[in-house]
């Protein structure tokens, strides 16, 4: 069913403020960066060697992302598994009665499709199923 860690969503107030910590301090290369204007986000994608990751910056305040930074602060937001057939996915967590957020994929940062668990599900961790169009995109 999970294929892999695809990447770690990582919620920050500014990520030209965060930014220096990865490629500076830790050395990780910056991938790229764009927005997410359907959720409400800009996102920096940062090569972690195995796993990306993916700093979260809300672009208003009806994002998600604000709403988390506010009640929580900067920090992990969620870890993401990259799966095939999607939607069988979020068939077959249902059936096993696995809480979903999305019933159905919606597009995600890279075009990918996605679809989040309920953390009530999953002992508090929000988890997001992640199928890339380009089965071959390595970044």
């Amino acid at each position: 069913m999970i294929k892999k860690v695809d990447h770690i969503g990582i919620a920050v107030s500014s990520i030209e403020e965060a930014l220096p910590l990865y490629t500076d301090v830790l050395q990780l290369r910056l991938i790229r960066i764009e927005e997410v204007e359907s959720e409400g986000v800009k996102v920096a994608f940062i090569d972690g060697g195995n796993v990306k990751l993916e700093l979260l910056e809300p672009l208003h305040e009806q994002s998600t992302i604000y709403t988390f930074l506010q009640k929580r602060g900067e920090g992990i937001h969620h870890i993401a598994f990259g799966v095939s057939s999607i939607q069988e996915r979020i068939n077959e967590l249902k059936t096993k009665g696995v809480r979903m957020i999305h019933d159905a994929p919606k597009k995600g940062a890279q075009g990918a499709d996605v679809a989040f668990i309920h953390p009530k599900s999953t002992n508090g961790v929000l988890y997001e199923l992640c199928e890339k169009l380009n089965k071959g995109e390595t970044e």
